[in-house]
């Protein structure tokens, strides 16, 4: 596959094609703003004490982590990764802190955990030698939430010092193709199927579509489309993508409120999912990183359609 970029690309970073155990996979994408950020993180890797990665589900957050480590001093020391409230509570300490802590989800921190976060950074800057780094992930710029009062100024100072802003993948459609192909090459190698190629219309879906799960969502829809491909070709009848104008209806003035609680937005993602999947639970829990016993506890308090096109 060629391309211009200065980063070839195969996997983009997202659980299903990849763990921390398996080797650094090389990050797919020919955009300028990708590469302008991956090349941001190849110049300050070798400095970092704290850095914040923002950016949207599914956007490859987690990935730039494990770029970032791979080229840090502490690439030989395996990369943890914690709930940022569960590790507060638990180990929340600066000692604790040796080679690259990655801490999922800081904008979700209530008050008393953003104090505890602002207090482990204080310690872990104020070390003399530089014994670990922490990387946090957040879905809202940090920045934006403390001036609406939403996070103590001290702790947004320390944790966008250096800030890593992923765009979504509807804004470096340019990347679709690439990243499109290169999970299909794990996924054939995880399937242990012959290479397949995009029939007529296949690619040109992908890349109408406004992909709101971003790189996660790309892999749960070529997945499901390769389980369901015929001699090797992916057609676009094998992508059960929403519509733009289904995404955009969700959204119009009007909706009801119960439709904008956090149960009916889990309840459209999981519908989506498993309409992606044509029903079938395992591999829609695999995709939606949860326990086949999780998923059947939220089938059963939601009522869901396994059948459903969702949300």
């Amino acid at each position: 596959m060629k391309t211009t970029a200065m980063y070839q690309p195969v996997a983009a970073g997202i659980s299903l094609v990849e763990t921390d155990s398996q080797p650094l996979l090389q990050i797919a994408g020919v955009s300028v703003a990708w590469n302008k950020l991956l090349q941001q993180a190849e110049m300050t890797a070798p400095y970092l004490q704290v850095a914040v990665l923002e950016g949207e589900h599914g956007s490859g957050k987690h990935t730039l982590a494990r770029f970032l480590h791979s080229r840090s001093p502490f690439s030989r020391v395996t990369m943890q990764r914690r709930d940022a409230r569960e590790w507060l509570a638990t180990d929340g300490e600066a000692a604790m802190v040796n080679g690259i802590l990655y801490l999922d989800r800081v904008d979700l921190l209530a008050s008393l955990g953003q104090g505890l976060l602002a207090g482990v950074l204080r310690a872990l800057q104020d070390r003399p030698a530089r014994q670990g780094v922490i990387l946090a992930s957040s879905h809202t710029p940090l920045r934006q939430m403390a001036a609406q009062g939403q996070l103590l100024p001290d702790l947004a100072f320390r944790l966008t010092a250096v800030r890593f802003a992923i765009p979504p993948l509807r804004q470096r459609r340019e990347d679709i193709a690439p990243i499109a192909q290169a999970l299909l090459e794990r996924l054939c190698a995880r399937y242990q199927q012959r290479p397949v190629m995009m029939g007529p219309g296949a690619l040109a879906r992908l890349l109408q579509h406004t992909w709101p799960g971003n790189i996660r969502e790309l892999a749960s829809a070529l997945e499901s489309a390769l389980l369901n491909a015929e001699n090797g070709v992916i057609l676009a009848a094998n992508l059960p993508l929403r519509t733009d104008i289904e995404v955009h209806a969700e959204m119009q003035p009007g909706t009801r409120p119960e439709e904008l609680s956090l149960d009916a937005v889990i309840r459209r993602h999981v519908e989506y999912v498993l309409h992606l999947n044509h029903g079938n639970k395992l591999r829609a829990a695999r995709q939606l990183a949860i326990s086949r016993s999780t998923l059947y506890r939220i089938l059963a308090n939601q009522s869901i359609d396994p059948h459903s096109p969702g949300a």
